[in-house]
Parts: structure tokens; sequence; C-alpha cells
């Protein structure tokens, strides 16, 4: 839960950097959520017909959406990378491959041009 409330704390910050655990747990915790928004919206009886979910997945799905977006561009910088990197998930299938691996790499040691590694900052 710490890992899914920094990436809160940091609501917009697309500065800086953020390791993998950072980024996995908060994903982790975030699917967990986005699910128990859609089975709550089925057991309430809110769901839209035919869709699966309803309105407080979708209040859910637009607050943590920059949230997200920001933890990712963290992520591409600690492997030294720019945001534009995200653009690679426009691209069909190989798009998404493309940016799990990424999300799954290693990041720089050391300092880069975003600044210096999170590791040591947060184990």
């Amino acid at each position: 839960m710490y890992w899914y409330l920094k990436v809160l704390q940091n609501y917009a910050n697309f500065n800086g950097r953020a390791h993998r655990r950072e980024y996995w747990m908060f994903f982790l915790l975030n699917m967990i959520f986005s699910l128990s928004a859609a089975i709550l919206d089925n057991i309430l009886g809110l769901a839209f017909g035919g869709v699966g979910y309803g309105p407080l997945y979708i209040l859910y799905a637009l607050a943590l959406f920059i949230p997200g977006v920001a933890v990712m561009v963290r992520r591409l910088h600690d492997l030294g990378l720019s945001a534009w990197f995200m653009l690679i998930g426009l691209i069909p299938f190989f798009g998404a491959i493309v940016l799990l691996i990424m999300m799954a790499i290693d990041g720089d040691s050391g300092e880069n041009k975003y600044g210096m590694s999170p590791k040591g900052a947060d184990g």
C-alpha cells in the first residue's frame, strides 16, 4: 500500500525516476481496485448493459489516469528514456509487449539525465 500511496502523493509529478517496485506495486493495486470497482458496479446493478462496468469504475479510472501516466513516465526516466517512448504503446500488439518489457527492465544504476537512482532512497 505504501507504493500506491507514494504514487498518489506524486499525483502529477512527471519529473524524476520511479523504480520497478514502485511501478509494479502501483500497477497491481490499481488492477485490484479497478476490478473491485467493476464488481461493485455489477453487485449494485449500476453496470452498463453488456459492458461489465459502470460509473464507479469510470470515476476510479478517471481519477487514477494522471497518476498512472506520471508513474509510467518516471519509470521510463529510470531507464534513461524520454516519456515519448510511451507512444510505442500505440502500435497494435507489438507496442504493448515492448512497453511491458521496458517496465520490467532494471533501471540505470547511479545518476542519469533525469536524476539519481531511486533504489538508494526507498530500497
